[in-house]
């Protein structure tokens, strides 16, 4: 995709692939400088509440909550950073600005690359097993 043809909040260019780590992931289709903003997901927004209402027996939860009431389920939204897998040691963060949901890379990022964050906590509360294969991973989400 060109430039001219991504949303504006996309800042680089991304493909979704069969991931590793699971289902789908976002991977970088052009070099990503380190610190640079690469790109954000959108969504519905909902309440906290209703957002751990959807989360129940879900293995695949595309929501963040971005403050104590508010939440965004990105799983309709057409944006790719939405298949942006969790590992223990990521190459990007992921940000909430002004109600929105960024990702910035944390160094260099190679055409190829799987995009990865650290989700923190989560709404699987430990009971979803990390499968990114760091060295250091936990073993949960």
């Amino acid at each position: 995709m060109t430039p001219a043809e991504r949303p504006a909040y996309q800042k680089f260019d991304v493909a979704v692939h069969k991931s590793g780590i699971d289902g789908f992931g976002v991977f970088a289709a052009e070099p990503i400088p380190a610190h640079r903003k690469i790109g954000e997901i959108r969504g519905e927004s909902i309440s906290v509440a209703e957002a751990r209402q959807r989360a129940i027996g879900r293995q695949r939860i595309m929501i963040v909550e971005i403050s104590a009431r508010k939440a965004i389920d990105a799983s309709r939204s057409e944006d790719a950073m939405r298949f942006t897998n969790h590992a223990c040691s990521p190459n990007a963060r992921l940000s909430i600005q002004g109600g929105r949901i960024e990702f910035y890379a944390l160094r260099a990022i190679t055409p190829g690359e799987e995009i990865t964050v650290n989700y923190g906590q989560t709404h699987h509360e430990g009971t979803l097993a990390c499968r990114c294969g760091a060295a250091n991973c936990v073993g949960w989400l």
